[in-house]
């Protein structure tokens, strides 16, 4: 613990300095106990993110994501499980595992691209604004299909919602259901990949 240099008193982020203390407040959604425990566990989150990744930056990537995830699932942490500094080095070594998937996915789409340039003689391309339409393209063919549907009619046929739904029959408000749904679920698998949904 540590005291106020003029006053020898204890601040109240100290009055929870254990472990216990931080658990006990982090579950019960006290911001100042995500505070002490990005404080306590944020260099060790990091040095762990930075020894895999090889990479300070994505490294500090990884710690945020890592305590947001611990804001986000504080209700699911069980102390009679472990340790709360155990329950945290078990979801940076998730987060980890998710940024080396995805810097894998990135790797083989940029080798693709580039050998699809290649080929097709299409060297004046920017490749990073191909790579970003390449993945775009694969997460829209990855969503159910019709929210495919709906999104494929919105960006490439540049249809208006209420288009969709006359060409389609299905009521305005479900046209604008599966295109909500559609585009968060792209913009999460976009982000994990490391690249910006954007029209």
């Amino acid at each position: 613990m540590t005291a106020d240099r003029t006053t020898g008193v204890l601040t109240a982020v100290d009055d929870v300095a254990d472990d216990d203390g931080i658990a006990r407040g982090l579950v019960g959604g006290d911001e100042q106990c995500l505070a002490a425990a990005y404080r306590r566990w944020g260099p060790l989150v990091q040095a762990l993110a930075a020894r895999a990744l090889g990479d300070p930056r994505e490294a500090e990537d990884v710690t945020q994501q890592v305590f947001v995830a611990v804001w986000r699932g504080r209700a699911n942490f069980r102390p009679e499980r472990g340790s709360l500094s155990a329950w945290l080095v078990g979801i940076t070594r998730r987060k980890i595992a998710d940024a080396l998937a995805a810097r894998t996915r990135r790797t083989r789409l940029a080798a693709s691209l580039g050998a699809t340039l290649e080929h097709e003689g299409r060297r004046d391309e920017e490749p990073e604004r191909v790579l970003e339409r390449l993945v775009v393209g694969e997460e829209l063919a990855r969503l159910p299909r019709v929210q495919r549907d709906v999104l494929e009619l919105a960006y490439f046929a540049d249809l208006t919602q209420t288009q969709i739904a006359d060409r389609t029959g299905m009521p305005l408000g479900t046209v604008k259901s599966h295109a909500r749904r559609g585009l968060l679920r792209m913009r999460h698998s976009l982000e994990r990949a490391g690249v910006h949904a954007g029209r």
